[in-house]
């Protein structure tokens, strides 16, 4: 039977925010403010779901979509365990001003809490004027120790700070504490949740003099004192080749470099697949030939049913690569 589905793009669900600036919209072409802070270019997130709006589905609600398509659309196994929640949330980032540090909970503790899921996310990113990122801890600590430090007000001293660059991927598990800094522009994947647990927020305050509420006594508990060596997911990128970064239950990512064609053979994959175009612009070949073309910025969704594709470079590009086991 010849698919029904194709690739499937969506309205960008834009988000202003106090540390947002004008990136979304001077870099990655939004129809943004200049206080953007985030794009979600595919949610499932109940009050913020995504709307197709290319081809005949155009208009319909991604949820609308799971309930027609089912496993066609998400794949049989994803179907099967998450019903028609769409399990991953798809976001660009851009601080031109420091984020909140924040800690997000894990399955288990947002089930009990929220009655929803926890939040293990993962960073690339596409730009960086200098940045850094907050990931983890720089030293080994326990939590009457972390208390401390958080009480006598030198948080900032345990925290680990990290320069980021364009292609450094962080794998953030639910759990570890993290924050962007400013001038970091970043593709973010992640479970869907929209729990956090802020912890810190700089003693910023808004036009009203109001400080944003801070999670104190939640995120103590959802913290993972661990410390580790290194906190960036090594990886190595190959010219025309797949390369996985990121393999967790939650999601696999993998980076893809194109100067030439690519074949994509997806029938070892039993879910949707998300490409996302962190570079340049690449033509998506499916079907008898039809193609969707995204460029930097934009991200799409390949309905599980699509099993062969080509991905066609109409110049150098990186595309990341997102889907479940």
């Amino acid at each position: 039977m010849e698919p029904t589905l194709y690739p499937l793009k969506f309205k960008p669900i834009l988000k202003d925010k106090i540390w947002g600036g004008p990136k979304l919209r001077d870099v990655l072409g939004k129809q943004a403010s200049d206080k953007a802070g985030e794009s979600w270019e595919i949610s499932g997130v109940e009050g913020d779901i995504s709307v197709a709006e290319n081809g005949f589905l155009a208009g319909n609600r991604l949820q609308e979509l799971a309930e027609i398509y089912m496993g066609d659309l998400l794949g049989e196994g994803i179907y099967e365990r998450f019903g028609v929640e769409f399990p991953i949330l798809i976001k660009f980032i851009d601080a031109a001003d420091v984020l909140s540090v924040q800690v997000h909970p894990d399955d288990v503790m947002a089930r009990e809490r929220h009655k929803t899921y926890g939040k293990t996310e993962m960073w690339y990113i596409v730009e960086s004027d200098k940045g850094q990122l907050i990931a983890g801890f720089n030293r080994k600590l326990d939590q009457e120790q972390y208390l401390q430090h958080f009480n006598g007000g030198t948080l900032k001293e345990i925290l680990n700070y990290e320069a980021v660059a364009p292609g450094d991927i962080y794998f953030m598990p639910a759990g570890r504490v993290h924050a962007i800094g400013a001038g970091v522009l970043l593709a973010e994947i992640q479970q869907t949740s929209d729990v956090t647990y802020r912890i810190y927020d700089w003693d910023r305050t808004d036009e009203q003099g109001k400080s944003r509420e801070l999670h104190t006594d939640l995120a103590l508990e959802a913290i993972d004192f661990s410390f580790h060596t290194q906190y960036k997911t090594p990886y190595t990128a190959l010219q025309n080749s797949t390369v996985s970064a990121v393999d967790s239950p939650f999601f696999t990512t993998s980076v893809i470099q194109l100067d030439q064609p690519v074949e994509k053979d997806l029938n070892m994959i039993d879910s949707f697949v998300i490409y996302m175009c962190m570079e340049g612009a690449v033509g998506i070949a499916y079907g008898k030939g039809e193609v969707e073309v995204i460029k930097k910025g934009e991200t799409i969704l390949i309905p599980a049913e699509l099993k062969n594709l080509a991905l066609i470079p109409t110049e150098a590009s990186t595309l990341l690569e997102v889907y479940i086991k």
